[in-house]
């Protein structure tokens, strides 16, 4: 009996090491899913026709986001937008508006993401005429009012239309920078 106590023991001991090994092991990893709902992309609230100002210290508009439906989600902190309408105003109170079909704001609100059916206006200024801009896709940074696209884009003002592929338009600036492909066709006015 003490030969098979002597044979059996060492093999027990060593289960019950490994036994123990692989509790610990479980009890310190992170649950690969999480039971309170925070792995899920569902909304924790959501708003409809909203409308969002941010004054400048004149309290005047600086910029306004409005859309039909926005959705925040508390997983990533992202909140999507259903038709969603951003207007910009510059210095001289010259707005810019831009609409899409949907939109998403980035977790930290500095920013805005524009897709399906963009359109770009900006308004006529005192010494500028109007410019319509459309995309598939527009990439915003409110605080320093520049919009980014890798995707086409058609430009058209009173006497010229442009198609490229990449733009970048600095709303403090006016200035649109193309980036690729570009082609335009200009009517001298008359």
């Amino acid at each position: 009996m003490s030969d098979r106590l002597t044979l059996w023991f060492p093999l027990g001991l060593m289960i019950l090491l490994a036994l123990l090994t692989f509790w610990l092991d479980r009890a310190v990893q992170e649950p690969l899913f999480k039971r309170d709902g925070s792995a899920r992309h569902d909304p924790d609230y959501w708003v409809e026709n909203f409308v969002a100002r941010r004054l400048g210290k004149d309290g005047l508009p600086l910029h306004m986001l409005a859309a039909v439906k926005m959705e925040h989600y508390p997983d990533d902190d992202t909140t999507q937008l259903t038709r969603p309408n951003f207007t910009a105003f510059d210095e001289a109170r010259v707005a810019t508006h831009i609409a899409a079909q949907s939109g998403l704001v980035s977790s930290n609100g500095k920013e805005v993401y524009f897709t399906r059916d963009v359109k770009v206006k900006k308004d006529a200024g005192a010494e500028k005429d109007w410019l319509t801009i459309d995309t598939e896709y527009l990439h915003i940074t409110p605080d320093q009012d520049i919009a980014r696209t890798d995707r086409a884009v058609t430009i058209k003002t009173p006497a010229a239309v442009i198609t490229a592929i990449g733009m970048e338009l600095n709303n403090r600036t006016h200035v649109v920078k193309l980036l690729s492909r570009v082609k335009g066709h200009y009517e001298k006015s008359k």
